[in-house]
């Protein structure tokens, strides 16, 4: 039992904050709408990642509104088809340049649709490193790699190879 004679563990509903919404982003006229910094028991909505709004008017017809996510993955689409017909090189820079030109896209557009998954900064970064590390890969591929990194034969001596 507590000081006032309730059991432990129980709260006064007169005295605890309401919590009037899960998101703890301002309205219009700034004001928070919860009036607690306690997270609720029940998250009932999230945050759109900035940018995530469509990247065509609302009147225009689905693929339209998301059409870069659409151009990200034709383009990975073609690189895999590409990679199925035997040119794995070609196949795999195109997936890696799609990667790129999705980081590229949520770095210039304001609004992307369904490429935003995250911050605008996550995104970019993760689309980037992704990119780029899947065309340098395809790059330094056996046999006839197009680039050789020599401290690469190095760093393999001491610890691959017998």
């Amino acid at each position: 039992m507590s000081a006032d004679g309730k059991p432990e563990g129980t709260r006064d509903k007169e005295t605890e904050p309401v919590v009037r919404d899960a998101v703890s982003a301002s309205d219009t006229a700034g004001r928070p709408p919860r009036t607690t910094r306690r997270f609720p028991r029940v998250t009932r909505d999230t945050a759109r990642p900035e940018g995530g709004g469509r990247a065509a008017p609302g009147d225009a017809p689905a693929p339209a509104r998301q059409w870069p996510i659409l151009v990200v993955l034709g383009v990975v689409g073609l690189g895999l088809l590409v990679t199925a017909l035997d040119a794995f090189r070609f196949g795999t820079i195109l997936i890696g340049v799609a990667l790129l030109g999705g980081a590229a896209m949520r770095w210039i557009l304001p609004d992307v649709g369904m490429l935003a998954v995250r911050s605008r900064f996550t995104d970019m970064v993760t689309y980037g490193v992704l990119g780029l590390a899947i065309v340098l890969l395809a790059m330094m591929a056996q046999p006839d790699p197009w680039l050789e990194i020599p401290f690469l034969d190095d760093t393999l001596h001491f610890t691959v190879r017998t």
